[in-house]
């Protein structure tokens, strides 16, 4: 069974800042790749920032220069630091992790259940 607990949402200014984590946990062999989508209502989730097992970054060009994300891979964790924040990056933010589970090695995409992020004028 595979867990990504996710924290660090709130509400927040126009250009404040909110830094998100997530803790990936369970029967985990290896992590492929981790990061952060986001979703608005009526919308699909969209890609904010995945950085790999080799640390490639892949950033959604909305939040590029804004945005960072990092990983500790000795304790399964990935973070986005969001500054400059617009009204724009509402949303509800989900963790995700592209990762292999022990057993049989069988890889997949997991999610975390997601928080919300508000931006306020």
């Amino acid at each position: 069974h595979v867990q990504l607990v996710e924290s660090g949402g709130g509400l927040v200014q126009t250009g404040g800042s909110l830094r998100l984590s997530c803790v990936v946990s369970g029967a985990i062999r290896s992590i492929n790749a981790m990061g952060w989508y986001r979703q608005t209502p009526g919308n699909e989730r969209e890609l904010v920032a995945v950085i790999t097992s080799d640390d490639s970054i892949n950033y959604a060009d909305s939040v590029k220069d804004r945005f960072t994300v990092s990983r500790e891979s000795a304790k399964n964790t990935v973070s986005l630091q969001m500054n400059s924040l617009k009204r724009e990056d509402t949303a509800v933010y989900y963790c995700y992790a592209d990762l292999n589970v022990i057993i049989h090695a069988v890889r997949g995409d997991y999610w975390g259940q997601g928080t919300q992020v508000t931006v306020s004028s």
